[in-house]
């Protein structure tokens, strides 16, 4: 049974990683309970956001990401049970940050990339050694300009990959591809990576799960 009202707006709001039982809320918002889906947007409000900024929404991403949950919510009806949340939900947010680059008509500048691709990383602790912090933001920097002289399908994969740290059958969820496509594309990806930067060391997404 879909949500009873589309029109009931819920607000994002940054808050700390929450574990929930998605298929028991899910449940609930699809029987009238719209407000059980708080606890989605609080679990997935931060991981949103970094993807709709690494995707290139900019100073958008809340914006994107607001809309995101929004549409989510009134199309709970069809999304297939048994499915994680997380991708799918990925997958609208990136739907939705191309409607918003396309609609604005933005070029990002390689320096706007950058800031959106710091700002989707894993912040540097405060109390990391200034020699190992300096490392990793000139690390970052190299990859940020490595993956300028990608393709876009190639620069994607790698994004939530590595950037995002998803986890291989997520990245093809939230990608809406195949996962021989996204493994033979990260593969390319990551060949052409090491020939721009030969000492590219990626860290690796989530576990992976058969």
């Amino acid at each position: 049974m879909p949500p009873r009202r589309c029109n009931n707006y819920v607000r994002t709001r940054e808050g700390g990683r929450i574990v929930v039982d998605e298929a028991t809320v899910i449940a609930r918002v699809r029987a009238g309970d719209p407000e059980a889906y708080a606890q989605l947007v609080r679990a997935h409000t931060a991981i949103a956001i970094r993807a709709a900024r690494a995707l290139g929404a900019g100073a958008d991403a809340e914006d994107v990401v607001q809309q995101a949950f929004f549409k989510a919510y009134c199309s709970l009806g069809r999304f297939r049970d048994g499915s994680a949340f997380r991708p799918w939900l990925l997958s609208i947010v990136a739907n939705e940050t191309r409607n918003t680059v396309r609609t604005a008509a933005r070029q990002r500048t390689l320096a706007g990339r950058e800031a959106a691709y710091a700002e989707a990383e894993p912040l540097i602790p405060e109390s990391a050694d200034p020699a190992v912090a300096a490392v990793e933001t000139e690390r970052r920097t190299a990859l940020l300009s490595a993956l300028e002289r990608l393709s876009e399908d190639h620069r994607l994969v790698v994004t939530y990959r590595y950037l995002l740290e998803m986890d291989e059958p997520e990245t093809a969820e939230a990608l809406g591809w195949p996962r021989g496509t996204v493994k033979s594309r990260l593969s390319r990806a990551l060949r052409k990576l090491e020939k721009l930067l030969p000492d590219f060391q990626p860290r690796k997404g989530g576990d992976e799960h058969e």
